[in-house]
């Protein structure tokens, strides 16, 4: 590992003190990558932060004199970049628990699907809310959206002080208008919340969009500088499917389409075979999969070929898909079940080390979404976005490796403190931008209208 800087300001040629930092975060165990993503941890280390960046990781002994606006003792807690949530619909929490233990036919066209008619912009604004506390909870300060009016998710990330990348979904079933709705979301709401919002085309998936509609998509990614986030290759089935009726799979849908040449997220890809890879591999554009396990697992489903996608460089990010069907929005969650998931599909217990999720849970997920650079590191120039987990708990004592600690016995609720820019959401537990009492007392008088499926009717239908 590279060993950390001797003094915060000792690149500084500036004659004088130092020039005071907004927040110092001191005497805990940073999480460090180095030049190939290898992950090691720098024991009894400080984060100093300035303008919304990280300016040093140094020794804390370096950093006690140093002004600062404000600090935080870490000790006894790891410091971590911030969680990536890389596909979720942050307003389904207003279904979580409501369609269970069904298959997915049965989840989208009994359950899901009906109840959303009822949905309006105050039900997803509520969601939105809701969905950002449970993640600055869980220490994630990122997340990839997909859904519904969505400047209501805009103005709640805007709200909670939280990064994401957002797509306003669309069907073919829409017409033009749908696809054109997602397009004037992207261009009016990139760049908001003071940069902490990117924004993505967001069409629903290979099997409700029409190739045209998907090729038109791919022509708009490319003409405005978008990059596409959409559901392909969701499961085995699907791509059986698709084979029976087009003669070729999703992944080869969306070449066709041009879109693996112009930046695409892809939603779970639990069904891409091997012959899938050559054509990934000869994509042009920014290629990520995000894998959400647990949703995998109440589906009965296959989960995603990590091996197979990382054997090509495609970066495989962690997610937690909606709360309607993964009943939580922990990706700390989706790190540990990745881990264990893969060793069972591969039959390889050396297979996705604790080193190997961490990685996943950060450099692998910045990639995904085409922030690598950005956030996913706790490096000098990095966005600071960090969090602070206890490491003292007696699921979590002794620590014999750091790594193992954090993917193996810590927990969501360990989440001490969440950090996104520099700006403290959270600090020891208390949430400071959002207030859940209220948010759900609001929500709860809004369920039995939400749940009504005596109307018939569905927003779309799915038949894979």
């Amino acid at each position: 590992m590279p060993a950390p800087a001797p003094h915060p300001d000792a690149a500084a040629a500036a004659p004088g003190p130092p020039r005071p930092a907004d927040l110092v975060i001191e005497g805990c165990t940073v999480l460090v990558h180095d030049d190939r993503d290898g992950i090691g941890f720098t024991e009894d280390a400080a984060i100093v932060v300035r303008d919304g960046r990280i300016a040093a990781v140094a020794p804390a002994a370096t950093v006690t004199d140093l002004p600062a606006a404000e600090r935080i003792d870490a000790r006894g807690q790891a410091a971590v970049p911030g969680l990536i949530n890389c596909h979720t619909h942050a307003p389904m929490v207003v279904f979580r628990g409501s369609a269970e233990d069904l298959p997915v036919e049965e989840w989208f066209n009994d359950r899901i699907w009906p109840a959303e008619t009822h949905l309006t912009d105050s039900d997803v604004r509520l969601g939105a809310r809701l969905a950002c506390a449970e993640m600055i909870r869980g220490g994630v300060t990122t997340f990839a959206d997909h859904y519904f009016a969505m400047d209501e998710v805009a103005d709640a990330v805007t709200e909670s002080g939280l990064r994401a990348d957002l797509g306003w979904a669309y069907f073919s079933s829409q017409g033009p208008a749908g696809r054109e709705r997602s397009l004037d979301f992207a261009l009016r709401r990139r760049g908001g919340a003071g940069g902490r919002i990117t924004t993505s085309l967001a069409p629903h998936a290979t099997y409700t969009v029409s190739e045209a509609d998907l090729r038109a998509s791919a022509g708009l990614a490319r003409d405005h500088g978008l990059p596409v986030h959409l559901h392909a290759a969701e499961n085995r089935d699907q791509t059986e499917r698709s084979l029976a009726r087009h003669g070729r799979t999703p992944v080869e849908t969306l070449h066709r389409a041009g879109l693996l040449d112009v930046g695409v997220l892809i939603a779970h890809g639990t069904g891409i075979l091997e012959r899938d890879l050559p054509v990934l591999s000869r994509g042009t554009g920014r290629i990520g999969v995000a894998s959400a396990p647990r949703g995998y697992l109440k589906f009965a489903w296959d989960t995603t070929p990590v091996r197979l996608l990382r054997s090509i460089g495609i970066p495989v990010g962690l997610a937690t898909d909606g709360a309607a069907s993964n009943n939580t929005l922990d990706v700390w969650e989706s790190m540990t079940l990745t881990a264990l998931v893969q060793k069972a599909a591969e039959g390889d217990p050396r297979w996705l080390t604790a080193r190997q999720a961490l990685g996943h849970a950060t450099t692998q997920s910045a990639r995904a979404l085409g922030l690598d650079g950005r956030i996913g590191r706790l490096a000098p120039g990095y966005r600071a976005d960090i969090a602070l987990v206890d490491l003292t708990g007696p699921h979590v004592q002794p620590v014999h490796d750091t790594a193992t600690a954090l993917v193996h016995c810590a927990r969501s609720g360990d989440v001490r403190t969440t950090v996104v820019d520099g700006r403290v959401l959270m600090r020891d537990r208390r949430l400071l931008t959002l207030d859940v009492p209220a948010i759900t007392a609001e929500l709860h008088a809004r369920l039995p209208a939400l749940l009504d499926r005596g109307h018939g009717g569905r927003i779309q239908h799915y038949d894979g």
